[in-house]
């Protein structure tokens, strides 16, 4: 992976944003930022705006209030079908060409450098052992990576220790709830 896509990365894991972009900016913004070509998913409570690479999720309680950022996902995975319209133009400007796998170590490694500290949290039972989860507490990231590999399970393009998806905010509420279940589970 080129230095400049490991920093995009290193970027949003630290700071918790996209491009300066927080999970709590309007639908307008992030158009403003990440540009015009979008597909949403929406409905009376909920829109979806996928760029690509980046989805931003908003919520409401009613059609007729406005919108609140929910969270942004950053479909990792989607590169490793090295299709170049999963990738804004607004990140391959700022950070150049990306490659098709994103491999964890070196993030963490990179992270771990620059005194960021990632700590492994309870993965959903559904997608365990399939899935492993990394957090970032003080950006609160999560970093989705394929754990263990079968078909239908995860991606067929990536490999144990490839990250699957980055997510904010993974809050410390969520945190100890996902902590909290793993302890009943074990019981």
């Amino acid at each position: 992976m080129t230095p400049h896509s490991l920093a995009f990365y290193v970027d949003v894991v630290t700071t918790g944003t996209v491009l300066g972009l927080r999970p709590a900016d309007s639908p307008e913004r992030v158009a403003e930022v990440l540009g015009p070509d979008f597909g949403d998913n929406a409905h009376a409570y909920g829109l979806c705006r996928d760029h690509g690479l980046a989805e931003f999720h908003w919520i409401r309680e009613s059609a007729a209030s406005p919108w609140e950022g929910h969270h942004f996902t950053l479909h990792v995975h989607r590169l490793a079908r090295r299709r170049r319209e999963f990738l804004e133009p607004a990140l391959q400007e700022r950070y150049g060409r990306f490659t098709p796998r994103l491999r964890f170590a070196k993030l963490r490694r990179l992270l771990e450098r620059r005194g960021v500290p990632l700590v492994e949290i309870p993965e959903d039972p559904a997608n365990a052992p399939y899935y492993r989860t990394f957090w970032q507490p003080a950006s609160e990231v999560g970093i989705s990576v394929i754990g263990m590999r079968e078909e239908y399970r995860t991606p067929g393009g990536l490999r144990v220790g490839d990250v699957y998806a980055v997510r904010a905010p993974v809050t410390a509420d969520e945190v100890e709830f996902r902590r909290e279940r793993e302890r009943e589970r074990q019981d």
